[in-house]
């Protein structure tokens, strides 16, 4: 199974006229189609930089980064454009909800930037609604009317309503209370169930420990002793399922203990 999100080596360099700084040094990750990855580490580390890169709002500085099988380096700005709005749907921890705007019109404001007819862009932006369960009576709002919890559901179904394979989610539970942050990450499993691949950056680790596996980078670089490298699920499980031989017990014929 081809791996949907494949970096490989990235490094990132920002220049500036105090000179270098290398954000990420050899970055190296693989995320299956459906899976669930938490990226952790203290603030500095680098994770926002990595969220960057694999949303295609940056380019590394040297490496390779394969998205569905589309090396990145290779796409020009439409390009990249196109590939944000249809393949990935981002998650933020501060909402970025237009106060303005109804609940209902801002789950729709992703699909101006595409070419679903205006006619079928209401009923999309209803599907969403409904896959974060917010109450029929909450569509015609002001974001000014929603609890934190509330306003995390309405950005989670923005991203949503292109239908992308992946969602990118940056400290979606930050601002919230235990209890609500409980409910956007119910939110988040029952998007998985439906076969999406959810990354998710925390700082949180009992929220890393409700996905598949975590990550953890520090000082820019993925930290050995918890980065879990990619293994296809289906051999995970074979892996998991073979017999523990003891060290003591003999080899068979002709293997050399």
């Amino acid at each position: 199974m081809r791996p949907v999100i494949d970096i490989r080596n990235v490094h990132r360099i920002f220049e500036s006229e105090a000179g270098c700084a290398h954000i990420l040094h050899n970055v190296s990750l693989a995320v299956d189609p459906g899976e669930f990855v938490a990226i952790t580490g203290p603030s500095g580390s680098g994770k926002s930089t990595l969220m960057n890169i694999l949303g295609c709002l940056d380019k590394p500085t040297a490496g390779d980064y394969y998205l569905q099988g589309l090396n990145v380096a290779e796409l020009d700005d439409d390009e990249l454009t196109e590939v944000r709005a249809l393949s990935i749907g981002f998650v933020f921890q501060s909402f970025n909800l237009l106060p303005r705007l109804s609940v209902i019109e801002n789950v729709m404001l992703p699909l101006a930037y595409t070419n679903v007819p205006c006619s079928q862009r209401e009923m999309r932006a209803v599907h969403a609604l409904q896959a974060v369960t917010l109450p029929v009576d909450h569509w015609d709002h002001r974001i000014s009317e929603l609890s934190g919890g509330q306003m995390q559901r309405v950005a989670i179904a923005r991203a949503l309503v292109n239908d992308p394979p992946i969602i990118l989610a940056d400290e979606p539970t930050g601002n919230l209370d235990s209890a609500t942050g409980a409910l956007v990450m119910e939110t988040f499993h029952k998007l998985q169930e439906r076969g999406k691949t959810i990354i998710l950056i925390t700082h949180d680790p009992g929220i890393a420990a409700e996905a598949d596996r975590a990550v953890t980078i520090r000082d820019g670089r993925i930290h050995d002793g918890a980065y879990i490298p990619h293994t296809p699920r289906t051999l995970r499980s074979a892996v998991d399922s073979l017999p523990m031989i003891s060290a003591s017990a003999n080899p068979p014929k002709g293997v050399v203990a």
